[in-house]
């Protein structure tokens, strides 16, 4: 009897490690695909809505800019009054505003040729630099210079009414993201800039 249980046992396990081999057998024969590697992904990156406000800081001019942002006043050591930063923190983007009054020693083309020559900075870094204009609803004409490659600063522009005030900013990240995974936030932000120009107005008496 004991003898019979036994031998039970055997075969049950004799047939458990075949049944377990011809699993294993199958389901390597049922791979026909090839490996492929998978193409690298990027980090996700959530864009808020656009919604706008109108800027709060006293300036000689105001636009509506992205609730999204936060202003600070440029505290750089050549910082000079009216300087912001226009901060997107989660973003790690900034758009850094300068502001000349016109003429302040110097004239509009002038100012304009500053304005190239930083631009061209990034020449050697940029694959291009494509320049257009826009005209405001408000009658304004903005410059606006697109820069392609992995240089500091993505996006430059200048608006002026020639005679009294000349506003100039240029977009930075403080990443070091390539570029062309920044390209849905670039574009996301170049809105906003466009936005800004758009709504852009002069104010001549500063209040206090």
């Amino acid at each position: 009897m004991i003898q019979t249980i036994n031998r039970n046992k055997g075969t049950l396990l004799t047939f458990f490690v075949f049944t377990s081999m011809l699993g294993v057998l199958a389901a390597c024969g049922s791979e026909t695909s090839e490996y492929s590697p998978k193409p690298r992904g990027y980090n996700r990156i959530d864009l808020p809505k656009n919604k706008y406000v109108k800027l709060k800081e006293k300036a000689p001019y105001t636009f509506e800019l992205s609730s999204y942002a936060k202003v600070r006043p440029d505290s750089s050591r050549i910082a000079e009054p009216y300087w912001f930063h226009i901060i997107y923190p989660q973003l790690k983007a900034e758009i850094q505003l300068t502001y000349k009054k016109v003429p302040n020693n110097k004239t509009f083309d002038e100012f304009i040729e500053d304005s190239h020559m930083l631009l061209n900075k990034h020449q050697e870094r940029a694959y291009s630099i494509d320049p257009y204009t826009i005209k405001t609803p408000k009658g304004k004409t903005a410059a606006l210079f697109e820069l392609s490659g992995e240089v500091p600063s993505q996006f430059q522009f200048y608006i002026s009414d020639s005679t009294r005030h000349f506003l100039r900013g240029a977009l930075y990240f403080r990443t070091a993201t390539k570029n062309d995974s920044l390209k849905p936030v670039i574009e996301f932000i170049k809105k906003d800039i466009i936005h800004m120009l758009n709504t852009c107005e002069w104010v001549d008496k500063v209040a206090q």
